[in-house]
């Protein structure tokens, strides 16, 4: 180490305090020289010591006592690092702390007041519920036999405007055509598998104008489904027509088309669930018959403005079809033969049976008339067969 002289300077930069320090730091193996500072440093802090002895001596003159030093060095100079800097640090640590200490005391309420977040968070619990839940409102695969049960219970609230399946096992069912779903066509009785094929097409095709066709649920006249029917079934035309002209108990529209009188509710949200199957069999010489047993779900509103109160009707209707090879029947070719047809309504006021026209019952209505009196079922309920149903005018256990 050596001492540069040549600017001036009163000697070694190092104090006897830090070289005795240095000393028992060596002694103790710990620590290190000091560094004398450079020439021009040491120029400079002399330089600065000189100014502040005089002012000093200049403050005693005027006010004939000690006055307070003000150093002439730049902040930070001798004295580390700037007050204003510290400060500024001492500020910012002091606001992450009162922080960190608000986010604690924070999640501290919030697990006593909900202390299964915590148990859930640590157990994975929380996810397995909400799996669970997603799960539930899955759709459903298609149905491909009969049903040995009812539908589970569904969470009983009420159907929305947003919502109009809310609560309702249909929650899960397909949307409109989208649940009309086909065999597997192969051929039957003699009958090649083409025409098997078209007509379980031509089953759908009706199905679908006969109970998805707006405006048909809208109270229209179903033209595309009475299209499909074959002409030469002469008294099954004139069947549906003594019925669309004049509903009656006998003669009703409601047997094969789904229909809702456009002065009392209208269809809500654009949207049918629809469940069911449909199963092919051999008939007689040269027959084929196609089964379809399908329930649909309405959504409805009141026709006025203004009422935000959603009701459903559910309708299970079954259809037997049936192509007949034209060398041993008289049949129109890519038309269809009715055999049967049956339906039976659920949310439906049966009191009114006759006019041609589906009636939703609300929550809010208000009673008139006689109320129905006979049993309870389940219009959800695919188990049963529809000549297994109760025929009288009853109730529904839920919609």
């Amino acid at each position: 180490m050596t001492n540069d002289d040549s600017h001036g300077g009163s000697g070694s930069g190092v104090s006897d305090d830090e070289w005795a320090r240095f000393v028992r730091d060596a002694e103790r193996g710990t620590g290190e020289a000091p560094k004398e500072p450079s020439a021009r440093a040491r120029m400079v802090t002399e330089r600065l010591r000189r100014e502040d002895e005089q002012r000093a001596a200049a403050a005693r003159g005027r006010f004939g006592r000690r006055g307070r030093s003000v150093p002439a060095d730049p902040p930070g100079w001798r004295t580390g690092p700037a007050w204003q800097e510290m400060q500024g640090r001492g500020k910012a640590k002091r606001r992450i702390k009162a922080t960190l200490a608000i986010v604690f005391v924070a999640g501290l309420a919030m697990v006593a007041l909900r202390p299964e977040l915590l148990v859930d968070k640590l157990t994975g619990e929380g996810d397995r519920e909400a799996s669970g839940r997603a799960a539930s409102f899955a759709p459903l695969p298609g149905e491909t036999a009969r049903p040995t049960a009812a539908p589970g219970p569904v969470d009983p609230d009420r159907p929305t405007l947003k919502e109009p399946f809310r609560g309702s096992p249909a929650l899960q069912w397909a949307d409109g055509a989208a649940g009309i779903e086909l065999p597997p066509a192969t051929a039957v009785n003699g009958i090649p598998q083409e025409e098997v094929a078209s007509l379980l097409a031509r089953t759908r095709d009706l199905l679908i104008a006969s109970n998805l066709d707006p405006a048909v649920l809208g109270g229209g006249r179903p033209e595309v489904a009475l299209g499909l029917l074959d002409p030469l079934q002469g008294d099954v035309k004139d069947r549906m027509e003594r019925a669309l002209v004049k509903p009656s108990t006998e003669d009703n529209p409601l047997f094969l088309f789904s229909r809702f009188d456009p002065a009392e509710v209208r269809f809500h949200g654009g949207v049918v669930k629809t469940r069911g199957r449909m199963t092919v069999e051999g008939g007689t010489e040269g027959e084929v018959l196609v089964h379809a047993d399908y329930t649909f779900v309405y959504p409805v509103v009141r026709a006025k403005g203004g009422s935000d109160e959603v009701a459903r009707t559910i309708v299970r209707r079954t259809v037997t079809t049936a192509y007949h090879d034209p060398k041993h029947w008289r049949a129109t070719d890519g038309t269809l033969q009715l055999v049967e047809w049956k339906e039976s309504a659920g949310n439906d006021d049966c009191t009114r049976d006759g006019s041609g026209y589906l009636h939703p019952r609300f929550a809010t209505d208000v009673r008139t008339g006689p109320s129905p009196t006979g049993s309870v079922t389940d219009p959800y309920d695919r188990s049963a067969t529809l000549d297994e149903l109760p025929k009288d005018c009853g109730t529904v256990s839920r919609s």
